[in-house]
């Protein structure tokens, strides 16, 4: 289950973030998910870290963890607007390949589609599962 592994290297922009969450013991996306936010103010005030990029990672964390996501296709779902599972599981298989699809053409990375409709309506699956069990 990844909910329970190690976070793997971040992104560069979270490079401030990945080295004060190891130092502060933070580990593991469920501990990520778990951090409070006044343990969040603490880090950036010790360090520099950013509460946006914090967050963003806590953000990412629950998708991980709540939906079981991989890492990689959780940032990607963060960074297209669709952050959370309420707005996942609110969206159609349609919204989430433009949006998607649409961060990746701005970002030119040369891998198309990766997201199919298949796959969105999959994730969609997950996060109405989800919802309903909360």
């Amino acid at each position: 289950m990844i909910n329970s592994s190690k976070i793997e290297k971040l992104s560069t922009n979270f490079r401030d973030e990945q080295k004060q969450l190891l130092e502060a013991g933070v580990t593991t996306w469920r501990e990520l998910k778990d951090l409070e936010d006044h343990r969040i103010y603490q880090l950036v005030k010790e360090g520099r870290s950013t509460t946006l990029n914090l967050k963003r990672l806590r953000g990412i964390a629950e998708l991980v963890c709540e939906i079981d996501l991989a890492p990689q296709d959780a940032a990607l779902l963060m960074h297209s607007g669709l952050a959370t599972i309420s707005s996942l599981s609110n969206a159609t298989p349609q919204e989430i390949v433009t949006k998607t699809g649409r961060l990746e053409r701005k970002l030119k990375n040369g891998q198309n589609h990766l997201v199919g409709l298949e796959k969105a309506t999959h994730w969609i699956s997950k996060a109405k599962a989800r919802q309903k069990l909360n």
